[in-house]
């Protein structure tokens, strides 16, 4: 937000508590097995790993997406990015995302928060901005009640 004439970039965080330790909910995002289970409902492929490009497919949403992993340390952090609309993103490879683990109460709960960044501030970049909003404030409700409860809130959620 350095620009004289107003907002330069739009960017996002959300957040919540899982009720796990770090290292389980890292893995949730890691291990494309247990990612498929809650949240990419039409499957991920690829370990996330520091210089890895996975694929994640949301059923819901066909076709499969490359997801770039700049960085992933686990139990702590991971970064990443994927493409968007060419014109609604800053950088032409797309918005970077980046997800924060926490340890809290000794560890045995879990902060996880979510920031992407890198959105025009134009009419498109809020829509996309907006919707990737709600997606990871979805994705987060997904996480918490897959690994606290077994249950899948995506299934049938957008069809």
């Amino acid at each position: 937000m350095s620009m004289d004439d107003g907002l330069a970039e739009l960017d996002f965080t959300v957040f919540g508590f899982i009720a796990k330790p770090p290292a389980e909910v890292y893995e949730a995002v890691a291990d494309p097995e247990i990612l498929s289970r809650y949240f990419t409902t039409g499957g991920a492929r690829g370990r996330v790993e520091t210089g890895a490009t996975v694929r994640w497919n949301f059923a819901d949403s066909p076709g499969a997406f490359p997801v770039e992993i700049i960085e992933a340390d686990a139990p702590a952090r991971i970064r990443l990015r994927w493409a968007g609309d060419a014109s609604a993103t800053l950088d032409p490879r797309g918005t970077e995302v980046e997800f924060v683990f926490r340890p809290v109460d000794d560890g045995s709960r879990t902060e996880v928060r979510i920031t992407e960044r890198a959105w025009r501030s134009t009419p498109g970049g809020a829509v996309g901005a907006f919707g990737n909003c709600m997606g990871w404030t979805g994705m987060l409700a997904a996480m918490k009640a897959w690994l606290e409860y077994g249950i899948n809130l995506r299934e049938g959620f957008y069809r």
